[in-house]
């Protein structure tokens, strides 16, 4: 690999704690000073959906203070959903053993739910039948692999079902600006869509996101807030959909190396980072 401009998880997470600047004119506000209009919002919030890696953990670990902010929230009645790239062999365990909801895994392929004590699914419309979808996997994992001879996919690749996931820095040294790019497009030309998460560069054959994943799931609850009372809160370029989409959305502070490319940008920002962020919100949520 050629030296990296895009720096490995901890390092950005480094460099951007518990930083308090104000993010650059036309982005997104600082949340812990957010105005009166703001707090009113946030005061109707009944649903939290939030990304997994580097927003709810923190340089590969979750936190006690992010768990336990967590439980807070679900004894205060929240409704909570994690929307994440992870496999669905992670997914499992997180819908049996989290104080959660429900989880979206893999980018939005599945839910998974726990239902009168036994963990149920709604698989996610948009997808290619199995054989297919297989068929087209084995073909970028060559044309990947040809290209990249020493790529490594990431170590939860054997728990997913649906997609393929390039280790970019998590368990590698981290590849490159101009790598990554490379790579987005060389999944994207082959018909898949492709996003850049804090760790991987997940790739998958369907129409489907994290965002049709949840809506899919929501419409099929009966007790569950309407989406304007429901508020995300993400750190990376996969989670710009989610960003789109609903109406209260908030990132961490280690956003700060992609808002520049995001087209469409969290509303308010955290001071701290990671976990830390994601307790920063749950307090303002929580407080009356």
């Amino acid at each position: 690999m050629e030296s990296s401009i895009i720096t490995k998880a901890p390092s950005v997470l480094s460099s951007f704690a518990d930083k308090s600047s104000t993010p650059s004119p036309g982005g997104p506000s600082i949340l812990s000073r957010s105005s009166d209009k703001t707090r009113a919002a946030l005061r109707r919030i009944r649903g939290v959906c939030f990304d997994i890696d580097d927003t709810f953990s923190t340089q590969g670990t979750i936190t006690s203070e992010a768990f336990a902010a967590l439980w807070k929230l679900k004894k205060a009645g929240f409704v909570l959903v994690p929307l994440t790239g992870r496999p669905a062999g992670w997914c499992d365990h997180i819908a049996r053993f989290w104080p959660v909801d429900a989880v979206i895994g893999e980018n939005g392929a599945f839910a998974f739910y726990m239902h009168e004590g036994k963990r149920s699914r709604l698989d996610t419309p948009q997808a290619p039948a199995l054989k297919e979808r297989e068929s087209k996997k084995s073909r970028l994992a060559q044309a990947i692999a040809a290209r990249w001879p020493q790529v490594r996919w990431a170590s939860d690749q054997n728990y997913r079902e649906y997609d393929l996931a390039i280790d970019v820095c998590e368990d590698v040294s981290p590849w490159n600006k101009k790598e990554v790019e490379e790579l987005l497009a060389l999944c994207r030309a082959a018909g898949a869509q492709a996003k850049l998460s804090s760790v991987h560069v997940n790739a998958w054959f369907g129409s489907y996101t994290k965002w049709t994943g949840f809506q899919n799931w929501h419409a099929q609850q009966r007790k569950v807030p309407p989406l304007d009372r429901w508020i995300f809160i993400g750190d990376s370029p996969n989670d710009e959909p989610l960003f789109e989409a609903f109406k209260h959305t908030v990132a961490v502070a280690n956003i700060e190396p992609y808002l520049q490319d995001l087209k469409h940008k969290p509303r308010w920002i955290t001071k701290r980072s990671s976990g830390a962020g994601f307790v920063e919100l749950s307090r303002l949520l929580l407080k009356k």
